[in-house]
């Protein structure tokens, strides 16, 4: 059969600068300025063009009241003092829509009012009292009407746009005339286009300006970033005691290192834990097997040497320690117990009812009434049967199991010996996998090591707690502490 061989991992691809982070951020930030810059500009102009309108309607009423109180004071209409006709032009228009007083160009042009009735402009306003169309009537306090119309002083004068004031005046005859004063747009308009032109040649320019800002920004802010990951590429090569580059800021990406190095250094340690796991494991492996190899090949070459009982021990022990390592391994993977409910007490009564050949009678404390947990009853199981074979290995004659309610609601399990106990400073040590205490002794004798490894993590994977301390009278007491199991629910029962 061909030998499979793993495809080696490839280099990340390159992202194109189009598609980079920075070109992203870049092309966002401009997008949003220019829009900003957009709705601001097209206020400020709306605002800009608003009060240039006024100020010209300002102009026009100014004119228009100086006219009308001429006429008020009974100045003949033919000498009446008007301003520049270009700028500002002025008509006295009595109520049959006659031209009293005009200039040259305007005395025989219809009246200004007939503008003012024309189709309202997208920049007209009203200040008015009334439809607009009638000037109000009275002293300089009232207020005029004001209509943006389109006017043509002469033939070679272009077209343009006046703000209009009309204003109502009376004779000290008691006639009734109508003012109407106009003032040019014109500079109103080159105003606005002059703002208009400089925000659209600026414009462009700030964009640029920001796009470049934002590019060299996210440039200098994601250079650590970079670092960073192509330290973590040279680090996939299998260097895992490398780290990446901290920045030494307090930002994101500071943190981002921090975290980083964090995961390095767990991977470091579980790379470190398996691969010590995987090199133990061999050596325990090693021994059974070994020896039934040698046990094999005496029994062949002189078959009156066989020694059953040996060959036995041996494949037990290596059930055992190949059963431990396959648990182990399971529990690395992070799977979950099969949780049912369980009462401990019970379970105890089983486990010590089926055990046999132990090396001293095991005395049992077990309450009547259940105390029940939510347990995988094959791990439970595993977790007893290692701290009564923990206990029947150190024991000088004792041995005692027992089962009580804990605090806050949790059931405890105590298994106690009087052998020797457990140091202090090695309650924690045993826990460690492949880890015997006693050097000298021979490792039929003391175990593979995994069996406090395997209780500790089946009970950690129940969401309980082992802890070691000293039994009454000497010896070592093992206690494990698990939450008991919530009551069930009754059966709602059925409607009828």
């Amino acid at each position: 059969m061909a030998e499979r061989t793993a495809a080696a991992p490839s280099k990340p691809r390159q992202p194109r600068w189009w598609g980079s982070v920075r070109a992203r951020t870049t092309f966002a930030s401009a997008l949003v300025v220019a829009l900003a810059l957009v709705a601001a500009g097209a206020a400020v102009l709306a605002v800009l063009e608003r009060n240039l309108v006024d100020s010209a309607g300002l102009q026009a009423e100014v004119v228009a009241r100086e006219v009308a109180t001429q006429v008020a004071v009974g100045t003949p209409f033919d000498h009446l003092n008007l301003p520049d006709e270009d700028d500002r032009p002025v008509q006295v228009v009595d109520a049959d829509r006659e031209v009293l007083a005009a200039g040259d160009d305007l005395h025989h042009a219809p009246p200004l009012a007939d503008f003012a009735r024309a189709p309202h402009r997208p920049d007209d306003h009203d200040d008015h009292d009334d439809d607009g169309d009638t000037p109000a009537r009275g002293s300089a306090g009232e207020h005029a009407a004001f209509r943006t119309v389109p006017l043509k002083l002469h033939d070679d004068h272009p077209g343009q746009d006046f703000r209009v004031a009309g204003l109502l005046a009376t004779t000290p005859t008691g006639r009734t005339v109508t003012v109407y004063a106009g003032f040019s747009l014109d500079t109103e308009q080159q105003a606005v286009d002059g703002v208009r032109d400089a925000m659209l040649i600026g414009l462009p320019a700030l964009l640029l300006v920001v796009a470049a800002v934002t590019w060299l920004v996210t440039r200098r802010a994601l250079r650590p970033v970079e670092g960073i990951r192509a330290e973590l590429a040279e680090i996939m090569g299998g260097d895992l005691s490398r780290r990446v580059p901290q920045p030494a800021s307090r930002d994101e990406v500071a943190r981002l290192a921090q975290t980083t190095n964090v995961t390095l250094a767990a991977l470091e340690k579980s790379v470190e834990r398996q691969r010590q796991f995987v090199a133990d494991a061999s050596h325990e492996l090693r021994s059974p097997i070994a020896s039934l190899r040698t046990q094999l090949e005496v029994a062949r070459a002189h078959p009156h040497l066989l020694e059953l009982d040996g060959l036995i021990e041996d494949t037990i022990r290596l059930e055992r320690v190949a059963s431990d390592l396959l648990l182990l391994a399971r529990l690395d993977a992070g799977e979950r117990p099969r949780a049912a409910r369980l009462d401990l007490p019970e379970l105890v009564r089983d486990e010590l009812a089926h055990r046999s050949g132990d090396r001293l009678p095991v005395t049992a404390d077990l309450p009547d009434a259940p105390l029940p947990v939510s347990a995988s009853r094959t791990q439970l199981t595993r977790v007893l049967g290692n701290l009564l074979d923990n206990a029947q290995r150190h024991a000088g004659s004792v041995v005692r199991v027992a089962v009580r309610r804990g605090p806050a609601g949790s059931v405890v399990l105590d298994v106690t010996d009087d052998g020797p106990g457990v140091p202090p400073a090695d309650r924690e040590r045993i826990f460690t996998r492949f880890i015997r205490l006693d050097d000298a002794r021979t490792r039929d004798e003391g175990g593979a090591g995994l069996g406090l490894a395997i209780v500790r993590d089946v009970v950690h994977r129940h969401d309980g707690r082992i802890e070691v301390g000293d039994a009454d009278g000497g010896g070592a007491r093992f206690t494990v502490t698990l939450p008991a199991a919530p009551r069930p629910t009754e059966p709602v029962p059925a409607a009828p």
